[in-house]
């Protein structure tokens, strides 16, 4: 057991705290070099970033991918849908591409998707068919049509199915025709 007041420094008279050993010459070389460290860091890192400043501002590929590695051809136009908000028309597009899957070979002979309108008030996907039996065909198909297109497409996507019958051949007014004439169809009835 020691003496009581051992290994205690004494107190200063004045202001009743301990008092520190003064610093030594080694004591006080160890603090200088760890300021002269300290500065030399600072003044490399204000070099570095001035280079980095000169040389384009820093960015550099190194082991980690960040946003400017390239990517696969999936990949980088899958990031593009998503940025634009484009998901719903690029999966309408879809359904355009797989259409005779979606509805039948039968049926994709006959009708062909024309256009989607994706305002989300209408939702309308217009299918113009070559004779108006498949158009009648497609008109009684078209609810449960629209209802295989939402399951794949996600629930609202389309809410109408437009459908277009065949169109009758082009009106052309030429110099055998008379004013105000609506074609082939002016001389019956």
């Amino acid at each position: 057991m020691s003496a009581p007041g051992e290994g205690l420094e004494p107190a200063d008279p004045v202001t009743g705290a301990a008092k520190l050993p003064e610093a030594s010459g080694v004591d006080l070389a160890r603090v200088a070099l760890r300021a002269a460290k300290e500065q030399a860091r600072a003044r490399g890192a204000a070099v570095q970033q001035k280079n980095q400043a000169r040389r384009g501002g820093g960015l550099r590929s190194g082991a980690r991918s960040d946003g400017r590695d390239p990517l696969p051809l999936g990949s980088a136009i899958n990031r593009l849908i998503t940025e634009r908000g484009w998901e719903t028309p690029a999966a309408v597009g879809g359904v355009m591409g797989r259409w005779p899957q979606i509805v039948g070979d039968d049926l994709a002979k006959h009708c062909v998707p024309l256009r989607y309108d994706e305002d989300p008030a209408e939702r309308v996907l217009t299918v113009q068919c070559d004779s108006t039996a498949w158009a009648t065909q497609l008109r009684l198909l078209a609810p449960q049509l629209v209802a295989r297109l939402n399951t794949d497409l996600g629930h609202g996507t389309v809410r109408m199915i437009k459908v277009l019958g065949p169109g009758g051949p082009q009106r052309r007014f030429g110099p055998l025709r008379s004013p105000g004439s609506r074609g082939p169809g002016d001389t019956y009835g």
